[in-house]
């Protein structure tokens, strides 16, 4: 059972979307997933790449926020991001691998001390894992057994598509999805 928030928070993350067509052809495998598989859930989110994980932040203080990712942001280097082929964390969690980038493996960092010194955040990383960039496509309604399915049809098949990391993006939480809700442009 889901606890409910206190009227004042919201729930935020802040990611890395990728750009059209990219996002559209990552959207589409979401979906493949939901019918073929019976897994919907990430699709209560649009294809990203998280640099910090959902966290609780007052309503109010919203523009402080959106204020504080923008400096952030701002001045920083776009560089590419390469998306190759497909991996997992068995026993539920499919997705397409996103290729060593030192820039981004940066930039996270960068991001997670801002959080920490700039904004006291703190949960950045989930169950102190290491980042491990990835656009999840599969993930917990993905039962054991769809998984395994899934997992073989996925392992060996090919995938390949490159993109421009120009911002990030917070995201929030209505209740039923996440949705875009600023981009920070560098």
């Amino acid at each position: 059972m889901k606890q409910s928030l206190p009227s004042e928070f919201s729930r935020y993350f802040i990611a890395v979307l990728p750009p059209s067509p990219v996002y559209e052809e990552i959207f589409s495998m979401k979906n493949y997933f939901r019918e073929k598989y019976n897994s919907k859930a990430s699709l209560n989110s649009p294809p990203h790449i998280t640099l910090h994980m959902p966290f609780l932040w007052k309503e109010k203080k919203e523009n402080d926020l959106v204020n504080s990712l923008d400096v952030f942001a701002k001045g920083k280097e776009q560089f590419n991001i390469e998306l190759l082929g497909f991996g997992a964390f068995p026993p539920q969690v499919i997705f397409i691998s996103v290729k060593e980038n030192e820039q981004l493996n940066q930039l996270q960092y960068q991001f997670q001390k801002f959080c920490k010194t700039e904004l006291n955040l703190f949960n950045a990383q989930y169950k102190d894992q290491p980042f491990h960039p990835h656009v999840t496509l599969a993930f917990r309604d993905l039962k054991k057994p769809m998984f395994v399915s899934a997992w073989n049809e996925f392992k060996e098949k090919s995938f390949s598509s490159s993109f421009v990391l120009e911002k990030i993006t917070l995201l929030k939480h209505n209740g039923k999805h996440w949705q875009s809700f600023h981009h920070s442009h560098f």
